[in-house]
């Protein structure tokens, strides 16, 4: 009986870890392939699994890029929580914006398979064939923009309540741009670090909102 119950957690523990191989290996293939050019058969020879292991834990592709979108988008969202643990109470306006958006830019350069894969689903429109992984697709864009929107407000909640909404509302679009390009130029190699874009983020954005503040 104990050496059957051993057995059946050693085999739990390998499809928990083949199913993590498989997710992580989809994810790294279809961002640089994206979905429709990414087949069953280039995932068997990254991961040296059978194709059976795919079908034991996922019905189909689709099924697959679900669960790779839902998973990238936890552990994308966790980071972004545990790097922004603890911010500054004082400071300017653009100081505590800086403080923000600097810890995001690491959090996207450790996220680059994820954040790759969901750009390539935002302008291809492959997911229109995986519903479940497209309903991620425009979730993790819409917490995001309110991600934003949070970061922006409380750099300038100093300002008052009111004048702190009216910046984030105003420039929650205008940041995640600026995110989208930052890493396409970081994937781009064009030579900056993500550092000196985030800088330059926040000057701009900065300025616009102690604009905004100063109109009323």
């Amino acid at each position: 009986m104990q050496n059957s119950a051993l057995q059946a957690h050693s085999g739990n523990r390998r499809g928990r870890r083949s199913r993590q191989e498989i997710l992580d290996a989809t994810a790294r293939v279809m961002s640089a392939r994206g979905y429709a050019g990414t087949s069953m058969s280039a995932l068997v020879k990254e991961t040296g699994l059978p194709k059976s292991a795919f079908y034991h834990h996922f019905d189909s592709k689709a099924g697959l890029l679900s669960a790779v979108m839902e998973q990238g988008a936890h552990d994308f969202f966790d980071a972004m929580r545990e790097a922004h643990r603890d911010p500054p109470e004082g400071g300017t306006p653009r100081e505590r914006l800086g403080w923000h958006l600097q810890r995001t830019g690491e959090v996207l350069k450790h996220r680059e398979d994820f954040l790759r894969l969901l750009l390539v689903l935002v302008m291809s429109h492959e997911a229109a064939e995986a519903p479940e992984a497209l309903r991620t697709v425009i979730t993790v864009r819409d917490e995001g923009r309110d991600y934003m929107r949070h970061m922006i407000r409380s750099s300038f909640i100093g300002e008052g309540e009111d004048a702190a909404n009216k910046v984030a509302d105003a420039l929650a679009h205008f940041g995640m741009a600026g995110f989208d390009g930052a890493f396409v130029s970081l994937q781009s190699e064009d030579g900056k670090p993500i550092s000196e874009y985030m800088r330059e983020l926040t000057d701009s954005m900065a300025a616009l909102g102690e604009a905004l503040v100063a109109a009323g």
